[in-house]
Parts: C-alpha cells; structure tokens; sequence
C-alpha cells in the first residue's frame, strides 16, 4: 500500500512538471534567458538622460517576459563614460546609451547624427529619421563600428549655456574656456574659443573650480539637478547648437543579430517608447526648472543677441561644409538634413511658426 502511495505521488509530482514546463514560453526554454549589461554615459539614474535608461532596460525586460533582461550601470561603472562605445563594440558589453557625438573621434559622421547647429528641431529630426533616410544612414555609420543603432531619446532645444561674462558679440568667444561637444564645439572653436569635451559628472567641478569658464549641458531641468547656477550666473539661449540632440542606444552587431526575432522587436519598440518618454519628461520638467532657476536661485535669463546668432549661424555653415568636405560619410549625412531641413522650415512657416505667433499675441485668454 505504501508502495502505490509512493509511485502515485511521484507520478503526481511528474505531471505538474510536465504542465509547468509545457506553460512555460517556449523560446525561453530552446534560447535560454539572456542577461545583458548596458552602461550609459550618464552619472548613474541621472533625471532625464540616466532614468530614460532606466526605462529602456525596464520596457525591455517587462516586454519579453524576462527572456530578456538588462542591468544598467552609470558612466565609469565599468569603463570610463567616454569608452562605452570601445566596450560595446569589443563585446565587453551588450549595450550602451549616450549621444552621437562622442564617438566623433572613431567616426567624424556621428555628430552630423546627433545634432546640427540651426538644424532640425527634435519633430522634425524624428521624422528624418523614420522617414528621410535618418535610420538607413544611421545603421550604416553604427555598422563601421560594430554595433546597431537606434534612437533613444530626445533633449529637444536645449539652453544656450552657462557664462560668468556676458556674450555681446562674436569676439567674447576668444579665449573663452567652455565645454561644448560636437558640431556646436567646433564652431566655438573656429569662433576662437578653447574647447573641452568632458562627461556629464566631471562638468560641475570644472566650473566651479576654474578649470572652464563656461559651460553647455542640456537646459533647466538636468542643469538644476547638477546645480551648475552655483558657479555661473549668466544663463544664455537659445541652444543653437543643439537644437535636438538624438540620444543613442546602441547594441553588439554580433548580440544583435544573435536575438530571436520577437526580442528585436521588443528592442525596437522599447526604443520607440523612451525616445518619447524622455522628450516628454524633457518638456514636463523644464518649465518649473527654469522658474527655480530664475526665482529661487537668481539666475540672470539672456538672449543671445541677433548680431551674434547670425554670425554663429554664417560660421557654422562654414565649419561644417569644412567638415563635410573632408570626409564622405559626413557629406552623405549633412546634405540628407540639409534637404529636409528646407523642406521642414517652409512648412513650419505656415504650421508650428505661424502657431507660436499667433499664440504670442496679447489677447486676453482663459484665466
């Protein structure tokens, strides 16, 4: 009797495994779970930058159903921020998550990607992407450096930057040491600036120690949260260097291509996701950030004057034809945005343009 008690446990025991692993998701059980690392160029849960990532990796794993899942690690966790790509690409790491023009140094195209000064606004810029060869010429650059690509994010406008003297003409560039990447550096540095590149986390005590004297970041919500009012007291806009900076989100070719099909959908999706998270996060927080900035902290709000805007804006046209010129890949990129561009600004002209207008005018609204 005790023997059939036992058998007919066992056989009791069998048939829930059996149910068990039958409801479990099939590829999970062929492919195994896969764990991937990704560490951003951002100090770590950064508001904005560092939390888009957050959301990246958690729309990922929630997605697949844990058939995929990535931990996330700040700037410097593994390899300094600035050689994130060099990890990514040698497989050290599955995935990174930053912005296009740092990896100006290995390929000059890049910062074409991720913001051009007086270029496309974060709308427009999207729509390029999907719709004007953005993504094709983007996957083709990322190829050369062995991982794929994808947008993950957008800053939008961002401020035009932090200065312990005011910026009346062109000339208050020179000698002038300001940290400035990509496009909107090397038209400082034409304009006779001493230009730095440094990551997030090392901006706050350049400033504040001397070491530069002015400063760009994003604009009032992140430059709030790195408390950068505390060294500078001139705050410039608008941005135009970086009218829409792209956020990058960029992955192993050979983890890649390793993926199921239904996991690089849920990649692609994710991506679609946080890139409008993070614009909208963006758009949210800036507007009391930059009250706080002015009403709390005393920070003095100025324009860059129109003499300087057009003169930056006739020097940029320069250095980057310059630019262009010298290297293939980065005349393919630039005259593809240059072509839209045209179009977007006559359309803008009769859409978005003529609504900001219209809405600037003094009539009296709902109170």
């Amino acid at each position: 009797m005790k023997r059939r008690q036992f058998m007919g446990g066992a056989a009791t025991a069998a048939a829930a495994g059996a149910v068990a692993a039958s409801s479990f998701p099939a590829p999970a059980i062929s492919q195994g779970l896969l764990k991937w690392r990704m560490q951003t160029t951002w100090p770590k849960n950064f508001p904005g930058l560092g939390t888009g990532a957050n959301k990246l990796a958690e729309f990922i794993g929630a997605a697949s159903g844990g058939k995929l899942t990535v931990e996330v690690f700040g700037g410097g966790e593994i390899v300094p921020a600035f050689e994130t790509m060099d990890a990514v690409s040698n497989g050290t790491l599955e995935m990174g998550h930053g912005a296009p023009y740092y990896w100006v140094g290995k390929l000059p195209a890049t910062q074409f990607l991720a913001s051009m000064p007086f270029g496309l606004n974060a709308q427009e810029q999207n729509a390029w992407m999907q719709f004007g060869g953005g993504q094709e010429l983007a996957d083709k650059i990322y190829k050369n450096l062995g991982c794929k690509f994808f947008v993950s994010g957008n800053t939008g406008v961002q401020a035009g930057g932090w200065f312990n003297k005011e910026i009346n003409s062109l000339e208050d560039y020179k000698g002038l040491k300001m940290r400035i990447p990509g496009l909107g550096g090397a038209v400082v540095k034409a304009a006779g600036g001493n230009v730095v590149n440094l990551p997030g986390g090392e901006i706050p005590p350049a400033l504040q120690s001397g070491a530069i004297d002015a400063t760009e970041w994003v604009g009032p919500y992140n430059d709030l949260a790195f408390g950068l009012y505390k060294s500078a007291k001139f705050y410039y806009y608008p941005g135009w260097h970086e009218p829409a900076t792209l956020l990058d989100n960029f992955i192993n070719l050979n983890a890649w291509e390793q993926l199921s099909d239904d996991l690089k959908a849920v990649v692609a999706a994710a991506n679609g996701y946080v890139n409008t998270f993070v614009m909208s996060e963006f758009v949210a927080k800036n507007n009391g950030a930059l009250n706080t900035l002015v009403s709390e902290h005393g920070v003095i709000l100025k324009k860059f004057p129109d003499e300087v805007l057009n003169a930056l804006g006739t020097l940029s046209g320069q250095v980057m034809g310059d630019m262009a010129a010298a290297d293939a890949l980065s005349r393919e990129v630039m005259d593809s945005i240059v072509a839209f561009r045209k179009q977007a600004i006559a359309y803008a002209k009769v859409s978005e343009q003529a609504f900001y207008n219209a809405r600037g005018l003094p009539f009296k609204w709902i109170e």
